[in-house]
């Protein structure tokens, strides 16, 4: 299946040395990898070589690389491993290439254990610190860039490195109105939870940890993924689990209903509330597991199962006491993350207008595979979803512009990309695709005709990615429509394959075990006019105020990202609906808007705030400094808690009554009223 979108996965590590020298000790102790590790490590190693676009060796070059993209995926920040630790696994640096080829991934165990022996060290003297004084009046600053720092060079120095960051929870917590002995004991839970969890990863999690660094080393957007991550993937891609309908969230080693989806078992059933905490989980008539300090993702586990099975959850409730529960299992749909669409009335929101535009939000690109494979009618598609709405409009008496919003999508399916596209131009090329032996590939939309020809309106933001960009980037270029949003979008040019580690590509043998699959980059797009969309993004033809246009956002901030580059364009048809004479009228009219505007002007005053402060190393352990710099901070954190509300609620509006929304529609309006002048004049 082909896919593009924003990566979300996490890195790993191995040890050894060369054959010559397996006589040793420790040579002699990595042959304890079980079989069916060393058979996926083998065969991801050799698939990575042998598929990814870039063609590069698995060498000295990539194990140097990999032994430090492992050690900064554990601490990051550099809290646990001492310089000493770090120069002694530097003696490895050439020779992980060599044993991965064999199979051997000890070292990922090694240096795992490592982390866990480092992290009880440091949160013993945690815990002491929590309970020490401490003076929030001195000005003192703790460095909060991990990139920039050092490793400790010593446990003294590891220890003051804890001291400033337990300081800074004790006073972040006082922020809050924490009383400071609820304070210290929230504290000591954090810490106790962080060693729990950590103790309890499993092998076959510290192994996609490891071979995820190895696949990063090539492109930022490759990753293995184990048989559960694989399932996970699976569920967003097709929109629907089996389970019992609420979202969980961990806290403080509490498994927290965070919410009940509509629809779900736990919404009929009436008695699961949120804020309830499930502390055991079993069989109808099975043992009790008690799922307390237990990894969020295992409790997860333990809840799905096979649709109209039973589940047991024995629940402490946010109004006291405990009860059992039996729910039975069904099928869920994710509708956070499924297409919306509405029809805003111009007048509701800005008096002197009139006029109706649609509005559809598609938060990602997702197509159900499996059942499309199987021919099922009703498999969920964004393309499907789309058209559905854009009918809905038309059954309610039409439109006079529609507006796509995009923002906050990293992507998905690259069919959908290219079908949604096809739902507003007549037939051509959507995007072009550049093989791994540098064949360039036409991918177009063979569908006769358009769904909705009039005034389209795409929104996008620095987080809107690969198949995002393939749509905005289609309208672009066939002067389709305009883009609207941040000055660029995340500039994801690749495309990614999941395909199952195997030794057959693209399938697994009758009876084989499951080794999970390989995201792995094999190919890269390019617009229809020959731009790829690598690092540089697809630009915004009006560009409105936005804080997240100012954040460290986009391909061109990750590591090991593949460089721009530019093919022959397609040909294709001129639809000369956004002309730049129309373009220049439209930002003209929004820039007066926004200058008037008193709350984009406050808008203005956060984003160059934020840009005086974003670049910072340091953070104030001062009580009166910190507090007013977290004032300063606030808007940065409503633009993450934005993005959160995106992914869990379905509650949201299709368009929010802000003033940056309200501006989209009076350009739409604008946009509408433009293109119906030069119908009449060309007339």
């Amino acid at each position: 299946m082909k896919y593009l979108s924003l990566p979300r996965a996490i890195g790993a590590l191995a040890i050894g040395l060369t054959v010559m020298i397996a006589t040793t000790i420790f040579a002699q102790q990595l042959s304890s990898t079980s079989p069916g590790d060393q058979e996926t490590a083998k065969l991801v190693a050799a698939m990575i070589s042998k598929y990814h676009i870039s063609q590069k060796s698995l060498d000295d070059r990539i194990s140097g690389m990999l032994l430090a993209r492992f050690v900064k995926e554990l601490d990051p920040q550099k809290l646990y491993f001492l310089k000493s630790d770090v120069d002694d696994l530097a003696k490895y640096r050439d020779h992980l290439d060599d044993l991965l080829k064999l199979g051997k991934v000890d070292f990922a165990y090694e240096v795992f254990a490592l982390y866990l022996k480092r992290l009880d060290e440091r949160l013993a003297v945690a815990h002491k610190l929590v309970d020490a004084p401490h003076d929030f009046s001195i000005d003192e600053t703790m460095e909060i860039d991990g990139d920039k720092m050092a490793w400790a060079a010593d446990v003294k120095e590891a220890n003051e490195r804890w001291r400033k960051r337990i300081k800074f929870d004790l006073l972040t917590l006082n922020l809050d109105k924490t009383a400071p002995e609820e304070a210290r004991k929230r504290l000591h839970k954090r810490y106790d939870t962080l060693k729990n969890y950590a103790h309890a990863t499993e092998d076959n999690e510290v192994l996609e940890m490891y071979l995820s660094s190895l696949a990063h080393c090539f492109d930022p957007h490759s990753s293995y993924m184990s048989p559960q991550t694989v399932e996970d993937f699976q569920i967003q891609m097709r929109l629907s689990l089996d389970g019992i309908g609420a979202a969980l969230r961990s806290e403080d080693g509490m498994t927290v209903v965070a919410q009940i989806v509509a629809g779900g078992a736990a919404e009929k059933d009436g008695r699961l509330k949120v804020g309830d905490k499930i502390i055991a989980v079993s069989k109808p008539e099975g043992e009790w597991q008690d799922v307390v300090e237990m990894k969020l993702n295992r409790v997860v586990r333990l809840i799905r199962g096979e649709r109209g099975t039973k589940v047991r959850l024995r629940v402490l409730k946010e109004t006291g006491g405990t009860e059992e529960y039996v729910l039975t299992r069904q099928m869920i749909e994710l509708k956070a993350s499924e297409v919306k669409g509405e029809i805003i009335q111009l007048n509701d929101r800005i008096p002197e207008l009139k006029g109706r535009i649609g509005v559809i939000n598609i938060p990602s690109f997702y197509r159900d595979f499996s059942g499309a494979q199987e021919g099922k009618d009703n498999f969920k598609s964004t393309a499907r979803d789309v058209q559905k709405v854009l009918k809905s409009f038309k059954e309610q008496g039409g439109v006079d512009a529609v507006m796509v919003d995009l923002r906050m999508n990293g992507g998905g399916a690259l069919s959908e990309a290219i079908e949604v596209s096809g739902l507003f131009i007549d037939r051509g090329p959507v995007v072009q695709v550049k093989e791994q032996n540098g064949k360039i590939r036409s991918h177009d939309d063979d569908e006769e005709g358009v769904v909705y020809p009039g005034p389209l309106i795409v929104v996008c933001n620095r987080l809107s990615a690969s198949a995002s960009e393939i749509f905005a980037a289609a309208v672009k270029d066939y002067g389709r429509g305009i883009v609207i949003g941040d000055t660029t979008t995340h500039g994801k040019g690749t495309v990614q394959n999941v395909m199952p580690v195997s030794s057959q590509m693209f399938r697994v043998l009758p009876g084989a075990k499951d080794r999970g699959a390989l995201k792995l980059t094999i190919n890269q797009f390019y617009r229809v006019n020959g731009d790829s969309t690598q690092n540089r993004g697809v630009e915004s033809d009006i560009v409105l105020p936005s804080l997240i246009d100012h954040m460290d956002l986009g391909e061109s901030f990750l590591e090991n990202a593949l460089a721009f580059d530019h093919i022959a364009p397609a040909r294709h048809t001129e639809y000369d609906m956004a002309t730049q004479a129309m373009i220049t009228t439209m930002k003209d009219a929004s820039q007066k808007r926004v200058a008037m505007d008193p709350k984009f002007q406050q808008r203005l005053k956060d984003i160059e705030r934020y840009k005086s402060r974003k670049n910072r190393k340091t953070i104030s352990l001062n009580e009166e400094t910190l507090k007013r710099e977290r004032e300063e901070d606030k808007a940065a954190r409503d633009v993450e808690k934005e993005e959160e509300d995106r992914e869990t609620k379905t509650d949201l509006p299709v368009l929010a009554k802000t003033e940056y929304d309200n501006e989209l529609l009076h350009i739409s309006f604008d946009y509408a009223a433009l293109l119906k002048a030069a119908k009449t004049a060309a007339r």
